[in-house]
């Protein structure tokens, strides 16, 4: 478990690295694949940070015996699958904000949200429709798949 100065300090530089791709976006940026405009894609990578922290949840989406496979996933090395949809991220859901910039924002708030409830609860485990119960470090290891699918995504 960090202290609080180096779990600030932890913060600062994830969300440095973070920010400064997330800065070569504008409302006006495509994706190389699927149809989500470059606000949706950062309100989406909120909303898996809301299922991290607790604050949302879905039903499981998978057999339970599928799972353990689902889990070893994020272990491994392989990339997510371009053009994947679930359930619980609509295509066509309205935006929360009135522009990237603020979703941005909404996005750190998410992330410092996530590292102080694990920070919190170090032994805590949440939900993930597809994955079910994760712990902090599989919750850390899948945020790094999922930054990487939708950064590539953007091309970012």
């Amino acid at each position: 478990c960090y202290s609080e100065m180096e779990l600030h300090q932890k913060i600062i530089m994830e969300l440095t690295e973070i920010i400064a791709r997330l800065e070569k976006l504008s409302s006006e940026s495509k994706a190389l694949w699927g149809t989500m405009s470059a606000q949706r894609m950062v309100e989406h990578l909120s909303d898996s940070l809301r299922l991290a922290s607790g604050k949302q949840s879905f039903p499981q989406a998978i057999p339970e015996d599928k799972i353990e496979r689902m889990q070893a996933f994020i272990e491994s090395d392989k990339p997510m699958m371009k053009n994947i949809e679930v359930n619980f991220a609509p295509k066509t859901s309205e935006l929360r904000n009135e522009e990237l910039e603020l979703a941005v924002d909404e996005l750190v708030i998410e992330w410092v949200d996530f590292e102080e409830f694990f920070s919190e609860n170090p032994d805590k485990k949440t939900h993930h429709p597809y994955y079910g119960m994760l712990s902090y470090d599989q919750w850390q290891k899948l945020n790094e798949k999922h930054l990487k699918h939708h950064f590539e995504q953007f091309g970012i």
